[in-house]
């Protein structure tokens, strides 16, 4: 409770108006993403941070009788940069004019010119928190990284850093010792290293997304105008997200399962904004997928229509002869086998009004002349089907956001505008929209100003628009969501902007007009932004969404299921929060009766919106936010409520006794004055309650606002479910202390480490012990590692504890590894050397990889590293058997040959550009082989050992010198050199795992 109270308390002062306690008084705007992608995490929140700087400081020069003790001097900043430095700015202030002298200093200082990568320093939850971020950092080459202060009682904190700083003396404010030319010479080489921290800091994010971590400001973007999913996100930035939405109950959360497909590459449904419509026939069950934006090579606008069989995974292309256009922000109807889709976006100048028309059953597209009323360009519409006819609503052409319905009869093609009675929507874009009966149900969307929650429905009889209002929690406001219709319930999932509430699942009950929802267990930290969800049977089928990201680049989701029957349970079992309308307001006219109860019970202060923000800092200024209660939403966003403490509510109680308030031209010069940055510290607390009293505050009793527990580990989960197990079967408590700290994820399997559940006595209670294992820690399958056989096939020893059999699909950077865990062995740590090789410039070349496994760098060379061919050598049956499966579902199999048994034998000569030995202790035993494998031009050898971290020079050298002796031995005049060493990991204790890149030639 006590990490979470310093994180809120640290979060709020962030993101106040308040400066901090740097120089500069606020955060380095670089690293702003970064930054929010940590504190977003539950597990970290940083204390302090720099992107990296430029600078020349002006320091004391040291005292003659100082102490030998270092101690920092102080001094002022000349210049300084977050960017790369100007070299002429730098030169003109250190070398001015006569004209401008530099202004007489009383004693002379030191002039530092110096370059600061990035540092950051994070508080983390736990130790394991802490390991693991360090890791990641120390990946991403910020190998200075560690923990710098942890144990018993104390804040366990990291700093995140690198050594490639500098610091340069250039003489004193008397007279500089340098040249210009010199000074210029510094700043280029500032600047490269500036250029080198950026890299890192982008690799960090990137491995930070790859683990899960989320960026709450991810937008859906394209690669042009098309930003609105950015404006609205940044449309209130004065409070935020977390501070809008009322906390959530814990509840069960409700899994997605990837579909894995072949056929087709699955990038080819990396997509937003495209569109997709479902065959739900006994014969038939298919989604049909058509357009967007994204796609397999560069992104782009889509055309291509795609089959997607999510029961086998198979993807395949359906072979046209014409196709609409490319587009994106379009819409698609299903009409018995007929598909139609209506507008979208060709590019920023040219929006849609054409009308085409795709026979499934022909695999055939023909463009359709309509007839009837002008239907005007458009995208992002909705679009929804009743009968023979296709009702549109809404949409944006160029800058107009529309408000029109239009109705397509499919009959004879002939558009009419409809005359629209009731309750009539405003005009929006990026809403959807579906039919139910002989009613079109429509939720959310922007109207250019703001994200929309609003609910309404149209009756296709009467031409009549409702605004519904229904019992339940209210969906968050959110547009370029997706909506579907199963049974009785009309769904909700995705939408912009990205926040806790949009990874629910929402449904509609419409027998109980009920909101309800479930939480999804997000695997990959999926973006449903500009996705689409189809009904098939009793799953849903999402494709597609994504975002461009600030920090991580291009982001797109997996092609998941949900099981809507699971789902719908799950809801109808969750409890929901008390409704708001619970909530009793104080009495002012007789507050003088409520008695000492009344005062002590949960308070909240509600405040209008616009004064949200200023109420807030009040409240935590002088202790009065009560910051283990959430803050939340009131009457659809138009107040915020505000947990307070009871010190607060007896105050502000006295105050109303007392009748005191400002006069109206005091209360208006203190906002102002607040608005302006008037100090908080400069009012007292009798002002501060008035000024609550006249912005509007009103005291709320007997809320129901959730406290911000702080949510079951998985290791607490595991102890409380097995210390009942042990006590019933009359075994030592202290076999609870053989329980995993840690443990790791393959596909659905949850591999146990081999040191864990060691005693005998566990095997008496097995049975009940796994089961609740798996439980605790939401697995569908166990296993406990074994030791990897120490024979030529390096076979793995895992155990199953709780499920069928150990064949997983795991996905790492797009990649898909599918293999039987129980007999192939599986490294966690090469993650970083795999896409170093992934990002190898290997379109042209010839890879022989002598230890391919199933396919740990066979793969990436392939997938990534678009290489033209690769020469993959295994002997274990295991591991060929996954390999050749997985060449297959990656769909590289036309360039990678698979040759069976001892490379000494099988490997190619005389073939390789590239050659890769990743066989640890040491790969020694097939350096002649790589050898003969190289052309005779020469080329890179990629070689893998495990070497004490005091010989790793000397390793190197025997490297280059043992291939110097054998290509020499085999008759090669090539010059041997190691131009690279990777560390890869920590094998053991002061043992790494090496990769030397070594080049013939």
């Amino acid at each position: 409770m006590e990490f979470e109270k310093r994180k809120a308390a640290t979060l709020a002062s962030i993101r106040s108006s308040v400066t901090d306690k740097s120089p500069k008084g606020f955060l380095d705007e670089p690293i702003i993403p970064l930054l929010e992608t940590i504190n977003h995490h539950p597990s970290y929140f940083t204390t302090s941070s720099c992107s990296g700087r430029i600078s020349i400081l002006s320091q004391p020069k040291p005292q003659s009788n100082a102490s030998t003790k270092k101690k920092a001097r102080g001094g002022t900043w000349l210049y300084i940069t977050h960017d790369p430095a100007d070299p002429e700015s730098v030169i003109s202030l250190l070398f001015p004019p006569q004209s401008t002298p530099i202004d007489p200093i009383d004693q002379p200082s030191e002039l530092v010119f110096r370059f600061e990568p990035l540092i950051i320093a994070v508080e983390c939850k736990d130790l394991l928190s802490a390991q693991f971020l360090v890791a990641t950092a120390i990946s991403a080459g910020f190998r200075e990284s560690g923990i710098t202060a942890c144990g018993d009682g104390k804040r366990v904190i990291i700093a995140i850093r690198c050594s490639i700083r500098m610091e340069v003396p250039l003489g004193d404010t008397q007279k500089l010792m340098v040249s210009p030319e010199y000074v210029k010479f510094l700043v280029d080489i500032a600047n490269e290293k500036m250029d080198a921290n950026k890299k890192r800091t982008d690799g960090f994010s990137l491995a930070l997304a790859s683990n899960g971590f989320k960026n709450p400001d991810a937008n859906d973007v394209e690669d042009d105008d098309d930003n609105y999913e950015s404006l609205a996100a940044n449309h209130d930035s004065s409070i935020s997200n977390g501070d809008l939405h009322p906390g959530l109950q814990q509840q069960d959360l409700m899994p997605l399962s990837t579909i894995s497909i072949n056929g087709e590459p699955v990038e080819k449904l990396h997509l937003w904004g495209h569109s997709a419509c479902a065959m739900d026939k006994t014969d038939r069950k298919e989604v049909i997928v058509f357009g967007g934006f994204g796609g397999f090579g560069r992104h782009a606008r889509r055309n291509e229509s795609m089959l997607l069989d999510p029961s086998c995974g198979t993807l395949k292309l359906a072979g046209v002869n014409e196709s609409p256009s490319p587009r994106l922000g379009h819409s698609a109807s299903m009409v018995g086998d007929l598909m139609f889709v209506i507008g979208g976006r060709a590019d920023p100048l040219n929006i849609l009004n054409d009308v085409w028309m795709f026979d499934v059953s022909k695999c055939e597209w023909s463009s359709q002349k309509c007839i009837g009323s002008e239907f005007p360009p458009r995208h992002r519409h909705a679009a929804a089907t009743v009968g023979s006819k296709v009702y549109i609503f809404g949409g944006l052409n160029n800058d107009k956001i529309l408000s029109t319905l239009h109705v397509l009869d499919t009959k004879d093609l002939q558009w009419k505008e409809v005359e629209q009675r009731g309750q009539w929507p405003c005009a929006r874009h990026s809403h959807d929209m579906v039919t139910y009966g002989s009613q079109l149900f429509m939720f959310g969307g922007y109207n250019g100003e703001k994200v929309l929650d609003d609910l309404y429905s149209f009756d296709v009889q009467t031409c009549t628009w409702k605004l519904e209002v229904v019992s339940g929690k209210w969906p968050q406001a959110r547009f370029s969501h997706s909506m579907f219709v199963y049974k009785h319930i009309i769904g909700i999932i995705g939408g912009c902007p990205v926040s806790q509430n949009c990874q629910d699942l929402i449904m509609l009950d419409l027998k109980h007009r009920l909101w309800r929802s479930v939480r999804l267990e997000f695997m990959n930290k999926e973006l449903f932004v500009r996705s689409t969800a189809s009904v098939l049977g009793d799953d849903l089928i999402v494709v597609g969404g994504g975002a461009a990201c600030y920090a991580f680049g291009t982001k797109f989701s997996e092609p998941v299921k949900i099981n809507l029957l699971q789902s719908v349970t799950m809801s109808e079992n969750h409890v929901p929060p008390q409704p708001e309308d619970a909530s009793i307001e104080v009495d002012k006219d007789n507050a003088h009766f409520k008695t000492e109860t009344s005062l002590s019970q949960p308070c909240v202060i509600q405040l209008d919106r616009k004064y949200a923000k200023c109420g807030k800092d009040i409240l935590k200024n002088f202790g009065w936010l009560d910051l283990e209660r959430k803050v939340y939403s009131h009457e659809k966003g138009l107040y915020i409520c505000f947990p307070v403490t009871e010190k607060f509510a007896e105050l502000f109680h006295e105050k109303q006794l007392l009748g005191k308030g400002l006069e109206g031209s005091e209360e208006d010069h203190l906002i102002s004055q607040l608005t302006k940055g008037l100090s908080l510290k400069e009012l007292s607390s009798s002002v501060a309650l008035d000024l609550l009293k006249e912005l509007g505050a009103r005291k709320l009793t007997n809320v129901a606002v959730e406290t911000k527990k702080v949510a079951k580990s998985p290791l607490q989960r595991m102890k409380e479910a097995i210390t009942p197990i042990l006590k019933q079967k009359g075994l030592p408590e202290e076999l609870l202390d053989e329980l995993p700290q840690r443990w790791e994820r393959l596909g659905d399997i949850i591999v146990l480490p081999v040191t864990s559940f060691k005693d005998p006595a566990w095997s008496s209670i097995s049975e009940e012990v796994w089961s609740a294992v798996a439980l605790s820690l939401s697995a569908n399958r166990l296993a406990r590692q074994g030791r990897v056989e120490a024979n030529g096939t390096r076979d793995s020893t895992l155990e199953i504890l709780v499920g069928d059999d150990g064949w997983v699909d795991h996905r790492e950077s797009g990649i898909l590894y599918s293999f039987n865990a129980t007999k192939c062995m599986f490294s966690w740590g090469n993650l970083s050397e795999k896409l170093r090789m992934g990002n190898m410039a290997c379109q042209n070349e010839v890879v022989v990889d002598l230890f391919a496994g199933i396919g740990y760098f066979v793969l990436p060379f392939l997938v990534r590293a678009k290489a033209k061919l690769v020469y993959a050598c295994e002997w274990n049956p295991h591991a060929i058997e996954a390999l050749r499966h997985n060449v297959e579902a990656n769909s590289v199999s036309d360039r990678c040959i698979i040759l069976e048994g001892d490379n000494r034998i099988t490997a190619p000569k005389g073939v390789a550009d590239r050659v890769c030995l990743g066989l640890i202790p040491s790969s020694e035993g097939s350096w002649v082989t790589a050898i003969q494998a190289l052309r005779p031009e020469g080329g890179i050898l990629h070689v893998h050992g495990n070497v004490k971290d005091s010989d790793m020079s000397s390793w190197a050298e025997h490297v280059s010198k043992t291939f110097s002796d054998i290509a020499k031995a085999e008759g090669r005049s090539w010059e041997v050199t190691v131009e690279h060493i990777e560390k890869v990991k920590w094998y053991a204790p002061r043992i790494r795992h090496l990769v030397a890149d070594v080049r013939c030639r």
